[in-house]
């Protein structure tokens, strides 16, 4: 499948992506964020746990310093930040890799971190920062389940208007 490509205009539009998104989201779900600092990737993590957890959504923060959030609910949201990680030695030795085949949904800032850990089938998020509040964000996914998410993105982009002016063209 194609990837999207989707503009947000505001952090409201992006936290309204993530929880449509998350709404779509399985138990062992893998959700790989990238782009710059700023780039929206915490508040489109709101947006997931919001779908998912709602109960500890006002509780999503940037896990820099901590690493890893735990967001409990119908299904867990485990929330990592590797920013100030090096690579995949760091996160072996810390353990987290039992998280990513677990029962909850991770979803991993900086995944490129992980390089050889990462999981086969993941949806992945590249966040650009276009000025102001806008961004733009290219969903790809590589696997059956992250495919079938995206797939149910594309269908429910197509058939009504969920955000701003947003699904700009197939990728």
């Amino acid at each position: 499948m194609p990837g999207l490509r989707i503009t947000s205009g505001s952090a409201g539009a992006t936290e309204k992506l993530g929880a449509c998104i998350g709404s779509l989201l399985q138990p062992g779900s893998f959700v790989a964020l990238r782009g710059t600092l700023g780039g929206g990737k915490t508040c489109f993590t709101r947006g997931v746990v919001a779908a998912l957890a709602p109960q500890s959504s006002c509780l999503v923060a940037s896990p820099t310093y901590a690493i890893m959030n735990c967001y409990p609910g119908s299904t867990p949201v485990y929330h990592f930040d590797f920013y100030r990680l090096i690579g995949d030695d760091d996160i072996a030795e810390l353990g987290f890799e039992e998280f990513f085949y677990g029962d909850g949904v991770c979803v991993v800032e900086w995944s490129e971190r992980l390089s050889a850990l990462l999981p086969s089938d993941v949806l992945t998020l590249l966040f650009e920062h276009r000025g102001d509040d806008l961004r733009t964000i290219t969903i790809t996914s590589s696997g059956q389940r992250s495919d079938s998410v995206l797939e149910q993105l594309a269908k429910r982009l197509n058939s009504k208007k969920i955000f701003d002016p947003i699904a700009e063209c197939l990728v």
